[in-house]
């Protein structure tokens, strides 16, 4: 794509809109790509579609001839983001930097404080002054002419990875013959293009690069500590060219707002490879916004299907695999049916329900709505998956950012209230983390609020109610340590009380047991895996019952149903699932073998 703009135009630095996204929707805030060294400003290419559902993307391209200054690359974004600022001065401005572009949107971020930025710095090139190639630069001017063009061959070789490169859409559920095939044909293709960083940047526009990127760099760390904006560093594990990982860091703990997530298996050119999209990224570390404050309810957006098969393939394929997840529900008429017909399509519906052990139970729950009935259930979560703490720790694109992906919100009463006056699906766990953490013996017992916490609201907005059972936990795994048992393992339990004194509490003392959970990791013993199923009992209308919102003792008999409901039909899926043939992961791995591996196993007869 770069050779139709590579040619000489004697034009200056300049803006453009890619074709590939679309017309941006309504409200959308602008999205400005700053480039690396090519200065193409083609790095988000893979990016494109996905991020013209949610921003208006403009990209800078820099003349391969041009030889403006840092400075002037400086006042020009400037000037851009002023004027956006002036348009619309209560939407964010989305600086995304790539290495040498992570360098220009600091020093931007650094002049105006003021105005409402996200930085998204992809491998930033803050550190050039320790870059693993400094002492190959001498050698670079030095070279006669005659030898540069092998120059773009071992640049492309260091910046980015060719393997990564060339994976980029080919599907992981293709055989692994058909896709090393695919995989081999593509690395060949792609040696062709290679001469064509030789147009890019040949040799002058290289030694005039090299130099932008060392007064970026000296410009952007003299002025860290004037940033103000909210910054998200990308951070690749196998960069070649920049100590990206160390770098990362060190911007973590010299800005004031700043978390980071790693790429291990990722290298310079960390937008250009397969991977994780940034859309994606930018998703599940909560960045996305259209005002000055992050809305879980208004500013969602629902996973794509890219996102969708990605999180189940490569997130949670073996848990997928071992839970072999099957889902019933039940009809207005009390019959009970395999699939989620007995759920209403139309909001606003709160599931309520039994949190297995680890939740290991959400994923195949979200998956089910999203495949059956297009429906994104958004999940009221502990708040300390959103905490300050969770989101700043340096690490990889993790489970908890996938939740978040997949529309978890922290349960507070504010966010309940949001997501039903919205007409949304809800799905609600009373017993919390009590449950999901419970101790030895505990399997399959309730342990809800005192208080009828969700009743009330429910009937406020007329919301239906559809309680569930679900069970499986016991035929995955056993429990060998739980709370009382680390507790009498010396620095362990040390170790547990510290966590445990800074933990966000959920409800005060007067909800009962379920407001004295202590939050812990318990050790587990796989076991050979059985299966999980799901009951979704018959849907509870609250909608014209003002009688639930006056009568607090009326809000509390529904209260009890609800639980009741829960428990009987778990007590009906124990019972039932010893009628399952294919209860046993042998007996489900038979049958795929038989009657092909995307055909769905039965199991008993409701």
């Amino acid at each position: 794509m770069a050779k139709d703009i590579v040619k000489h135009d004697g034009g200056p630095p300049r803006w453009f809109c890619p074709v590939s996204c679309g017309r941006p929707l309504k409200d959308s805030p602008i999205l400005l790509f700053l480039p690396g060294m090519d200065g193409t400003g083609l790095g988000l290419v893979l990016h494109h579609k996905a991020l013209g559902k949610a921003f208006e993307v403009w990209c800078l391209h820099i003349p391969v001839h041009d030889r403006t200054p840092f400075e002037g690359l400086v006042k020009l974004v400037e000037e851009t983001v002023r004027f956006e600022h002036a348009l619309s001065p209560h939407k964010p401005i989305y600086l995304v930097g790539d290495s040498f572009g992570g360098c220009l949107a600091l020093a931007v971020a650094s002049r105006n404080p003021a105005i409402d930025l996200v930085l998204i710095l992809s491998n930033p090139a803050t550190s050039f002054g320790r870059s693993q190639l400094q002492p190959l630069f001498p050698i670079l001017e030095a070279m006669p002419d005659g030898l540069h063009s092998a120059v773009p061959y071992l640049l492309s070789s260091i910046m980015g990875d060719p393997v990564k490169m060339a994976a980029v859409n080919i599907e992981s559920s293709f055989p692994p013959g058909q896709r090393f095939e695919r995989l081999s044909r593509s690395l060949t293709g792609l040696l062709p293009y290679l001469s064509g960083f030789d147009d890019i940047l040949p040799r002058d526009t290289l030694l005039w690069k090299l130099k932008l990127l060392k007064s970026a760099a000296a410009y952007a760390n003299s002025r860290l500590h004037a940033v103000k904006a909210e910054v998200l560093v990308l951070a690749s594990g196998k960069d070649n060219m920049l100590p990206s990982r160390d770098e990362a860091e060190r911007l973590k703990n010299s800005l004031q707002d700043c978390i980071v997530r790693h790429f291990m298996d990722n290298g310079h050119t960390l937008l250009l490879e397969d991977g994780i999209g940034l859309m994606t990224v930018i998703k599940g570390t909560n960045k996305f916004r259209r005002s000055r404050r992050h809305s879980y309810a208004s500013d969602f957006l629902p996973p794509s299907m890219t996102e969708l098969n990605y999180a189940c393939d490569q997130i949670i394929g073996l848990l997928r695999l071992a839970s072999g997840s099957i889902l019933f529900s039940t009809l207005e008429d009390g019959k009970i049916v395999k699939g989620l017909a007995g759920v209403p399509n139309e909001g606003p519906v709160i599931l309520v329900g039994y949190h297995m052990l680890m939740g290991v139970e959400l994923s195949s729950l979200a998956e089910g709505f999203l495949r059956e009935k297009h429906i994104m259930v958004r999940g009221l979560a502990h708040p300390a998956l959103f905490s300050r703490t969770a989101m700043s720790s340096s690490s990889d694109f993790s489970l908890t950012d996938w939740m978040r992906v997949f529309g978890a919100v922290p349960v507070t009463p504010s966010n309940l209230f949001k997501l039903l006056s919205t007409k949304s699906h809800v799905l609600l766990y009373p017993g919390g983390s009590r449950e999901a953490l419970h101790y030895k013996g505990e399997e399959y017992k309730l342990f809800w609020p005192d208080q009828q916490e969700f009743v009330r609201m429910a009937a406020r907005f007329g919301a239906t109610i559809v309680p569930f059972g679900v069970v499986g936990e016991d035929d995955v795994a056993e429990l060998v340590l739980d709370y009382n048992d680390l507790m009498k393992i010396p620095v362990v339990n040390d170790l547990v009380r510290d966590a445990n004194e800074n933990a966000i509490r959920v409800r005060d003392e007067a909800s009962g047991e379920v407001a004295s959970q202590k939050l812990f990791i318990p050790l587990l013993m796989p076991k050979i895996p059985g299966r999980f199923y799901y009951l979704f009992g018959k849907p509870i209308k609250t909608k014209g019952r003002e009688d639930i919102l006056q009568d607090k003792q009326v809000a509390n008999q529904l209260y009890l149903q609800v639980k009741s409901e829960v428990e009987r039909q778990m007590s009906f899926l124990i019972k039932k699932r010893q009628e399952d043939p294919y209860r046993s992961i042998v007996d489900r791995t038979l049958y795929k073998a038989i009657y092909a591996p995307s055909h769905e196993v039965p199991a008993f007869e409701p």
